[in-house]
């Protein structure tokens, strides 16, 4: 907590955070590709595998808190409103955290009759808001909900769960990522997950991919077995068989003790020294594989620390130590 007060890092913006606005019409036909996905904030992606359609981790209220009134508040506009969104096949939710769930987005979309697909335990929140039963699926780790030809696996993550401001409710629900395999292409989806040894199993078992979505975000010394961090999501991206690498969680809310820009100055640093394919979307811009385009900068340049200065690593130790 007093690192926390004490922060002098602009985490937040001075200046307005450039979007792509979106509308519905960006997304009247599937991808020529048949992969695209747009990054619209933090974790929240529209993935569009195969003539399917995924979202992830829908979250469009002001503020990843309980309060209106109070907590992380959004750097920028949802890039695409919730009522633009196109038909989707599934919702994808990793994990009940307000950074990732988002109550009104979930009741908004519940009467289109959507298929929740939710780490075990998170339905019955879901439930309380008024999503029906048949609408949700619960998965435990490497299970599986088929849709068509394209199947979601719940896979494993380094986290943990919780909503309550008091800690009452704390690992009472599972956390996950979710591997998207259909006939033609494959994403992962990691999650909210610290360095862990399970990558290459993943990668083993469901890949390898075309492209990974992978927190680079809200990360610290202090929490280093919660999140991955830049050089950590990058050692990540290489053991799964990442594909093309796009960083997510980062760049939308006040998470942490570092710059806003930080992340992804650590990530492209890493990225050329291990030559991982990278693209780094503008909030709201839509990503096709098959043809990414060049890194371009649209953050400015601001004071950072480097891996050096703050080295962030997961404890891997055994767990009798």
């Amino acid at each position: 907590m007093v690192e926390w007060f004490r922060k002098d890092a602009q985490t937040v913006p001075l200046e307005p955070v450039p979007i792509r606005p979106r509308s519905a019409a960006d997304f009247q036909s599937t991808p020529s590709t048949g992969l695209r996905i747009t990054w619209l904030g933090h974790s929240t992606s529209l993935i569009e595998i195969d003539d399917l359609r995924f979202l992830v981790d829908p979250v469009w209220r002001k503020r990843a808190s309980p309060f209106e009134w109070a907590g992380p508040k959004r750097f920028f506009e949802p890039p695409l409103a919730l009522d633009d969104l196109p038909s989707l096949d599934a919702v994808l939710i990793s994990h009940d955290h307000y950074d990732h769930l988002d109550r009104r987005a979930v009741q908004r979309l519940a009467p289109t009759g959507v298929t929740f697909v939710v780490p075990l335990r998170v339905g019955e929140l879901l439930m309380r808001w008024g999503v029906t039963r048949d609408q949700i699926v619960e998965l435990d780790w490497w299970e599986i909900a088929s849709f068509g030809d394209v199947t979601i696996t719940a896979t494993p993550a380094r986290h943990f769960s919780g909503r309550s401001a008091i800690m009452t409710d704390r690992n009472r629900s599972l956390w996950s990522g979710f591997a998207i395999v259909g006939p033609r292409h494959r994403v992962y989806y990691a999650g909210d997950t610290a360095m862990f040894d399970g990558f290459e199993e993943i990668g083993q078992a469901l890949g390898p991919f075309d492209a990974t979505l992978i927190e680079i975000g809200a990360y610290n010394r202090l929490w280093a077995d919660l999140h991955l961090g830049p050089e950590q999501a990058v050692q990540a991206f290489h053991q799964v068989g990442g594909g093309l690498l796009i960083p997510v969680h980062w760049a939308t809310f006040d998470l942490a003790m570092h710059s806003w820009v930080e992340p992804v100055e650590r990530l492209l640093v890493e990225t050329e020294r291990t030559g991982a394919p990278v693209v780094v979307p503008m909030p709201g811009e839509s990503i096709e594989p098959a043809a990414p385009p060049e890194v371009e900068r649209w953050w400015p340049k601001l004071a950072w620390q480097t891996a050096e200065e703050h080295p962030v690593v997961s404890w891997t130790g055994d767990a009798s130590e």
